[in-house]
């Protein structure tokens, strides 16, 4: 177990940026990992199909703060498909041996060691769950907002 308590990991655990709420944020979203405790919501405004702001309220385990760490140092100018991809890659890594997100979210395989836990996958991917719920939130109201816009010209 040793293994998932790295000096890298503990070092994000312990340089948690970007906290508390973002007041003028498009969308938030709450997660929880049910097996742990830990809980998370982030706060995220997006502009020209990139996020451009993100914040988030982390209560959780050392491992949930090593990869919400690693989100809020990274998820500035990604657009929502790579959110939802490096997302799956995350999965694949902790589940079926993939060899986890790519690109800006590559700092995340330092959590590689947490695949042998199974307990353990809730919580490092509460970033990720929170992240996508709240970007689903505002492709579902995408919609609304257009044929609010259509109807007030």
């Amino acid at each position: 177990m040793d293994d998932i308590y790295s000096a890298r990991i503990l070092s994000h655990a312990g340089n948690v940026t970007r906290l508390g709420v973002l007041g003028d944020a498009d969308a938030s979203a709450a997660a929880h990992s049910k097996l742990c405790g830990s809980r998370l919501t982030v706060y995220v405004k997006l502009a020209d199909g990139a996020v451009s702001d993100f914040s988030h309220e982390v209560k959780a385990c050392a491992l949930g703060q090593a990869s919400s760490a690693i989100m809020a140092a990274s998820v500035i100018g990604a657009r929502p498909d790579e959110i939802r991809l490096a997302r799956g890659a995350m999965l694949a890594m902790l589940k079926d041996g993939g060899e986890g997100p790519g690109g800006r979210f590559a700092e995340m395989r330092c959590l590689l060691p947490v695949r042998d836990y199974p307990a353990r996958h809730g919580s490092v991917m509460l970033t990720f769950d929170a992240l996508v719920k709240a970007l689903d939130e505002l492709d579902a109201a995408a919609p609304e907002q257009q044929k609010a816009v259509r109807s007030d010209v």
